[in-house]
């Protein structure tokens, strides 16, 4: 049997992108606070990869989060340069911070995957399980952005908050991360079908 080796390389890449991104971001307390879950989750899959191995589309699109949010420790998410994303939505919010939010739903891919390959229940089960982990994921974490912002105060705070004046900013992130939920079962629903058809 030929090994996988793109999760390995795939892990190598982001090492690299996490180290240049993280030399010289643009305020060091919000690329720490930033940084906790990124180095949590990706922990976290490099432990388990000896007792569970995702598909190859799994890790990628876990790696897409990783990746975005990565950009936005960087920069803040208030202030990653995506002017052309935000001229084409006619807005003068910066919406970096929504396509990472979308992408957090992703992981709802991985979720349905590990329930149904582990039989622990059918796909239509695992998918909502998925779903509704990623909801009150989302429903957390903005929870503990509050917090921060509240805690640290000043322009740190309000960077990591990254609201930029929105009063509904956490009910748009948790749409946003629910709607990509919505679509990463989407394609595991087209991936299994794909998959029973070979």
């Amino acid at each position: 049997m030929i090994e996988n080796k793109y999760p390995k390389w795939l892990a190598f890449c982001y090492i690299i992108f996490f180290i240049a991104l993280g030399l010289n971001p643009a305020f060091r307390a919000v690329w720490i606070a930033e940084a906790i879950p990124l180095i949590i989750v990706f922990l976290f899959l490099v432990f388990s990869y000896r007792y569970f191995v995702f598909s190859n589309l799994a890790y990628t699109l876990m790696a897409v989060w990783l990746v975005l949010h990565n950009i936005g420790a960087h920069y803040t998410f208030a202030n990653v340069p995506f002017d052309w994303v935000n001229h084409l939505l006619d807005s003068n919010r910066n919406h970096f911070d929504r396509f990472a939010h979308f992408s957090i739903g992703f992981y709802a891919f991985p979720v349905a995957e590990f329930l149904v390959r582990k039989g622990h229940c059918k796909p239509i089960i695992a998918a909502l399980f998925g779903l509704f982990a990623i909801m009150a994921t989302a429903a957390a974490y903005e929870i503990v952005e509050w917090w921060y912002a509240a805690s640290a105060g000043g322009e740190a705070g309000i960077e990591f908050l990254g609201s930029q004046g929105d009063i509904w900013d956490a009910q748009k992130d948790m749409l946003a991360d629910t709607l990509g939920a919505i679509f990463s079962l989407t394609i595991f629903f087209i991936a299994k079908t794909y998959h029973n058809q070979k």
